[in-house]
């Protein structure tokens, strides 16, 4: 673990923003796209007979009892060449694999009820529109690309073969027709000229016709389940976002009646107490007002206190690096802090809304790490990574921290849900505790 100086409550340093991940190459991409397209050709033939044939076959004793197990062992072939196709289609449109979820069987189902289940899915039958169509838009962008490619070697590779070629007085040939004249020259010119064309947009050509099948694919493939699963994550986020802004109001609440409500009770017992005061024992009421001076500024305190917990004027003025480092001086504990400097800049300032969540994130978590770690050093790292705001709370504490323990963790984890981010917890018995929380910035 870092060393952390002992005479100071935080430490403050900046390190830079590291660079995004740099872009695929044009050549790599080339080859992933020529890739993808020539060999989707032969599978997509291979699916589209397998499929075409099953599902006739199937059809047609669809009125006997054996065409329903063919009918669906063809949608689990159908099922199997998608997997196959889901597979290969992250590296060309530069995104996770996604795999619909697919109806399955109950425990102890009979024969009969298992046939019937992939019958019975949608996503099934999406898988076999797309192994009997998928031909055609296989051959469409298997043609282009082999015409591409041919066209870019052999026509910037023709002036090494050109001799060659045997030739007669009577052909013809494209430069004459063109009025180039029927040197040599000209031929070879006009010919490499081609075959340059052709090379300088094979990239452009190929990546288009790996994109129009890989993008065919998808839309039957996955576009299901990247809705259903987009849906769920919203009801997930609107959960944790009720969640979490009920857990804040009741917080605000008990803090209030704990804290600022009581002590106006007493103000105003103390100056009723006072106002009976004043004409019979003035030193009485003197004091009395003195005690309900000292009420009314503790009672600013306290109010101060909360207003830093929802949003710190210095998370608005200055930006997250200055309102972290403010509230890591105020901890119980050293605290070494290390952010990215750019966060504070007015080009890399982050959403008002993602900073006021990184804010509670921190102020949680370290609460948590003075109440219940028993930790004597604690270690803050934020730092923007692929787009995303990443922040580390390390301690030296007993462990044994969980999301399901409360203790504030679980109100980390609704906020961050809400906004589209995630937390996790590792906090073995004994020690060390490590808190990670990813945000989407």
């Amino acid at each position: 673990m870092p060393s952390v100086d002992d005479m100071s409550a935080a430490t403050l340093s900046t390190v830079p923003v590291a660079d995004p991940a740099a872009p695929r190459s044009i050549v790599r991409q080339l080859g992933v796209d020529s890739g993808y397209v020539l060999l989707g050709f032969p599978l997509a033939l291979a699916s589209f007979i397998v499929l075409i044939a099953g599902l006739a076959v199937g059809t047609a004793l669809a009125v006997t009892v054996i065409g329903l197990p063919i009918l669906a062992g063809v949608l689990y072939a159908a099922r199997g060449f998608a997997d196959i196709e889901r597979l290969r289609l992250p590296p060309v449109l530069h995104q996770p694999r996604i795999r619909p979820h697919y109806r399955a069987p109950d425990p102890g189902a009979s024969a009969w009820r298992r046939i019937f289940v992939p019958i019975a899915d949608a996503q099934s039958w999406l898988d076999l529109a797309h192994g009997c169509l998928k031909v055609v838009v296989s051959l469409i962008a298997f043609v282009t690309t082999v015409v591409w490619w041919a066209g870019a070697i052999a026509g910037s590779l023709y002036w090494a073969y050109d001799w060659l070629l045997p030739r007669t007085p009577a052909d013809g040939s494209l430069n004459e027709l063109l009025g180039l004249g029927g040197s040599g020259l000209a031929r070879i010119g006009l010919n490499t000229a081609i075959g340059v064309f052709f090379l300088v947009t094979l990239p452009i050509v190929v990546r288009g016709c790996a994109l129009l099948q890989a993008s065919f694919g998808r839309a039957l493939l996955t576009g299901v389940a990247e809705m259903r699963n987009r849906i769920t994550v919203l009801e997930e986020q609107k959960r944790a976002a009720v969640s979490a802004e009920a857990t804040a109001l009741r917080r605000l609440e008990r803090d209030i009646h704990d804290g600022p409500q009581q002590r106006l009770v007493r103000l105003a017992m103390d100056l009723g107490r006072a106002q009976q005061q004043l004409g019979s024992d003035p030193e009485a009421a003197r004091r009395t007002l003195d005690e309900a001076l000292v009420q009314t500024r503790e009672t600013l305190h306290e109010l101060r206190a909360l207003s830093r917990g929802i949003a710190p004027p210095i998370l608005i003025d200055r930006g997250l690096p200055s309102a972290l480092a403010a509230l890591a001086s105020r901890g119980v504990i050293p605290i070494e802090l290390t952010v990215d400097s750019e966060l504070g800049t007015p080009a890399g300032r982050l959403d008002p809304a993602v900073e006021s969540t990184a804010y509670f994130v921190v102020a949680e978590a370290l609460a948590n790490v003075a109440k219940h770690s028993g930790a004597s050093d604690c270690w803050l790292t934020v730092s923007r990574v692929d787009h995303n705001l990443r922040i580390e709370v390390l301690d030296d504490g007993v462990g044994g921290a969980h999301v399901s323990k409360g203790h504030g963790l679980a109100g980390i984890a609704d906020r961050l849900r809400a906004n589209g981010g995630m937390l996790s917890v590792l906090s073995p018995p004994g020690g060390p505790t490590e808190i990670r929380a990813e945000l989407p910035c």
